[in-house]
């Protein structure tokens, strides 16, 4: 079965319902609720999640939310590996992205799937928008 990383803004944009992305991102938690695929999360989703959820809602709803989410996913811990690979790859602009990044890498996905595609140009992992991933590999 396929192992995909999920970037967190594909999170937000299931959890806090983000149109026009909103259609997507549940179409490919929906394939893992089917046991389609399975889906891995960082440890730093989790908290970056809860921290915009809790400014759209009460922080008591927020973790409600993830409560019922973290049962579609495999969260992935972040070790200091990872967070020393992150800090010492200059290609990410982002250091979250990187963090994102060698999380997945040293978890052996197959796939990243993320809005912002710029932003892992030299990823080793195929990365897809979430768009990308439904017209390449479910048929409707």
């Amino acid at each position: 079965m396929i192992k995909v990383f999920i970037d967190t803004n594909i999170v937000l944009d299931l959890l806090a319902k983000r149109e026009p992305f909103y259609e997507d991102a549940a179409k490919i938690f929906s394939l893992a609720d089917r046991g389609k695929m399975r889906l891995y999360v960082s440890s730093l989703t989790i908290a970056n999640s809860n921290y915009v959820l809790s400014r759209l809602q009460s922080a008591k709803e927020a973790r409600a939310v993830l409560i019922k989410f973290k049962i579609l996913v495999e969260i992935l811990a972040l070790n200091s590996k990872i967070i020393e690979l992150a800090l010492s790859d200059d290609s990410f602009k982002d250091f979250e992205d990187g963090l994102q990044y060698y999380t997945g890498l040293e978890n052996e996905v197959d796939l990243l799937i993320t809005r912002n595609l710029k932003d892992f140009k030299s990823s080793k992992i195929p990365v897809m928008t979430a768009s990308q991933y439904l017209k390449r590999f479910v048929s409707t």
